[in-house]
């Protein structure tokens, strides 16, 4: 029963969870203010070339479009601050639509968007017309993700301006970007409402783990995981679910998810759902026989004492980087204590490039056993900007987030080091310690908005140890058949 009550009250939220036409017309309308003269050249997503699922938009193309149909582009000419919109969109085959469905036409676009439409292949004669203007053009490139932008060089938006450049050598071509992402960064309240409904659908799937038969492999808990996600009405996984038992857990973005668990040891449970395109991101670190040992422990307190010190330094107005201090110290002191660096202020040979003397933390022992950062934006991506990534750096009203301490541990991460005299000290000083605590990996991930009242947890899986073993208690015993 409560969990068909947790099913409705969602699937009532979900209902009411939208975001007006008006917010994406007064989206187009910032970007242009921001920009002044300019043409804003976007191109979406392209038809899947796979059946893995189906088409999702871009998120810089959705966000000043909500047009989540493939193969489109976006064009705004943009003179003193005011915009001129059109839409050019690719109508789907007429077979190809018994087996994918209709896309709008052009009277539904400028009824249902309020956009001027065109087809597509007037986009490249719409282009040459305008670049005579020499007006910059701001291209919002058509990469995957973000992340992998720089990688994600030959796509089709890439391709199309630099034909238009040798077409015109002397434009200027911008990227669109950087004055997009700003925008972006300030969530609006219809924005934060869909990320809370992302966060409590993926909050039930983490606890509803909790109350699975004693699993056996890693597979198990991303099905029970991704069961919840589809059943309460998430689109799709917010990212590849990691669940990582042992020494995967140690593995920061661990997908495979097919390895064997273990009684003794723990399972990182990275994973999320996503809602009407905004994305959520949860982590949670479990124990497979419902217990943690002391050792598992004492590093699960260390990570959420540092989650909550974050937590208290990420109230409006304050500096990002006292979450991140605050954090990083009381794990530094904690793995001082437990042995696993040699002093809070040690430091190491590390075996990737850093700048020790414009970052001195990040040549830190301490650093080595937590080498992530805390913190990253929530939105139309999982990792999507946020306020206090410009200007003073602050948090803000608006502002959507993560708090994501680790700590992972393993005599694999040893061998990595390079064979430095300062190396082997530590080395000789912490194997066996390491040893104590080998493959154990501990990561405890909320997201939060900033609301008028202040800062929001809108995570809510259990993230209390006497709470995770409480709930694993009462599991029901696993049917061997």
């Amino acid at each position: 029963m409560k969990r068909l009550l947790v099913a409705v009250a969602l699937g009532a939220q979900t209902a009411a969870a939208q975001i007006p036409s008006s917010e994406y017309a007064a989206r187009r309308d910032s970007l242009a203010a921001h920009i002044g003269d300019g043409i804003v050249i976007a191109i979406g997503g392209r038809t899947p070339t796979t059946d893995f699922g189906p088409f999702f938009q871009l998120p810089a193309f959705h966000y000043l479009t909500n047009f989540d149909e493939p193969d489109a582009a976006f064009a705004m000419v943009v003179r003193r601050g005011r915009g001129m919109s059109t839409l050019f969109i690719s109508p789907a085959a007429p077979r190809a639509a018994f087996y994918y469905g209709r896309r709008p036409d052009s009277a539904a676009v400028v009824a249902d968007w309020g956009l001027h439409a065109r087809s597509a292949p007037a986009l490249e004669r719409f282009a040459d017309s305008v670049a005579a203007s020499g007006l910059p053009f701001f291209f919002l490139a058509d990469f995957g993700d973000a992340d992998f932008a720089a990688q994600d060089s030959l796509s089709r938006g890439r391709e199309f301006m630099k034909a238009l450049a040798a077409r015109h050598p002397g434009i200027t071509v911008r990227d669109g970007h950087p004055v997009l992402d700003e925008l972006r960064a300030r969530k609006s309240p219809a924005e934060m409402e869909l990320l809370r409904t992302a966060a409590k659908i993926s909050s039930q799937g983490h606890l509803e783990v909790l109350g699975i038969p004693q699993p056996t492999h890693e597979y198990e808990i991303q099905a029970a995981l991704e069961y919840a996600f589809t059943r309460l009405g998430g689109g799709r996984p917010a990212y590849g679910s990691i669940v990582g038992g042992g020494a995967h857990g140690t593995q920061l973005h661990y997908m495979r998810d097919r390895g064997d668990v273990h009684p003794g040891d723990v399972v990182v449970m990275d994973a999320a759902t996503e809602y009407e395109g905004y994305a959520a991101d949860i982590t949670r670190t479990i124990p497979v026989s419902g217990r943690y040992t002391p050792e598992q422990r004492a590093l699960y307190q260390l990570v959420l004492d540092a989650q909550k010190a974050a937590e208290r330094n990420s109230k409006p107005g304050m500096l990002a980087s006292a979450a991140t201090d605050s954090a990083f110290d009381i794990r530094a002191k904690g793995l001082a204590a437990l042995g696993l660096v040699e002093r809070e202020d040690a430091t190491l040979d590390m075996p990737w490039p850093v700048n020790c003397q414009a970052n001195p933390r990040s040549c830190r022992q301490a650093t080595f056993w937590m080498i992530h950062g805390i913190s990253h934006g929530l939105g139309l991506a999982v990792h999507d900007p946020a306020q206090f990534y410009y200007g003073d750096h602050r948090f803000k009203e608006g502002d959507a987030f993560t708090i994501e301490p680790g700590i992972y541990i393993g005599s694999a991460m040893l061998d990595a080091l390079p064979d430095t005299p300062r190396n082997r000290a530590f080395v000789a000083k912490v194997r066996p310690v390491v040893q104590r605590y080998e493959n154990t990996g501990v990561r405890i991930e909320d997201d939060y908005v900033i609301t008028p009242q202040g800062l929001e947890r809108i995570s809510s899986a259990p993230r209390e140890i006497p709470e995770i073993e409480a709930l694993m208690a009462k599991r029901p015993q696993r049917v061997v058949p």
